[in-house]
């Protein structure tokens, strides 16, 4: 099948999961894929996780016979989206199929986040924030990505914005202590998954934080709608 050769289009909404429990992840996923489904009439809308077995064949069983656009709900562009994602999308059974760009890399989602630090900076009367990240210990998008968007809210807010990471250097808990106890800590995460309900709270913590931690950007209510345009427009 050529993408155009039909006027329904069908949309698959896939992140990384939980590998050590992949089943609430999963049901999160095909959640959100719901919400944006209301934003788009006449769509089929699926969400799937890597992690949850058989979860993509599924979404890709439905969406079989449309034109079919991926969205990944990964803060950067990397190994998983080039090269696995497609692999498996593949070996699912998809034909055709237009692969965005990460939800990070997303624009409107970048302005979301830089509003959410302007917000935040005025009601906490604070001048530090705290970009919480993944990170990798393999590849340098994610960081590429997180650095770039601190420098963004910093030259929108004129705020001191230093990114910290779960897994490289510098850690969230050392950057926590750089900024002090007024700063304000904006997960640059996708979901509310273990890192940010586990590892981010721990390093925290450790840190000795006493500021304000934001909800993780994906999190926020507009996400859904802010997908939706990013589908409608490719």
């Amino acid at each position: 099948m050529q993408r155009g050769d039909t006027g329904h289009r069908a949309a698959i909404i896939v992140a990384h999961g939980q590998p050590s429990a992949p089943g609430p992840a999963d049901a999160e996923i095909v959640a959100l894929a719901g919400r944006i489904a209301g934003f788009l009439p006449g769509w089929t809308v699926e969400g799937a996780t890597l992690a949850a077995e058989g979860s993509l064949s599924r979404a890709v069983t439905a969406c079989a016979g449309m034109a079919l656009s991926v969205y990944p709900l990964f803060m950067a562009d990397g190994w998983f989206t080039t090269v696995h994602l497609p692999t498996r999308l593949a070996a699912a059974g998809a034909g055709d199929v237009r692969i965005l760009p990460a939800f990070g890399l997303d624009p409107a989602v970048q302005r979301l986040t830089v509003e959410l630090a302007r917000k935040a900076l005025s009601a906490e009367a604070s001048d530090a924030i705290l970009l919480a990240a993944h990170g990798s210990g393999r590849s340098p998008a994610p960081a590429l990505v997180a650095e770039g968007m601190a420098r963004l809210i910093a030259a929108e807010t004129g705020a001191n914005v230093k990114a910290g990471y779960i897994e490289q250097a510098p850690l969230i808990s050392d950057v926590a202590r750089s900024l002090g106890p007024g700063a304000i800590c904006l997960p640059y995460f996708a979901a509310r998954g273990g890192h940010v309900v586990s590892d981010l709270p721990l390093a925290l913590e450790e840190a000795g934080f006493a500021g304000t931690l934001l909800e993780p950007v994906g999190c926020h209510p507009d996400v859904p709608e802010l997908i939706a345009d990013r589908l409608r427009l490719n």
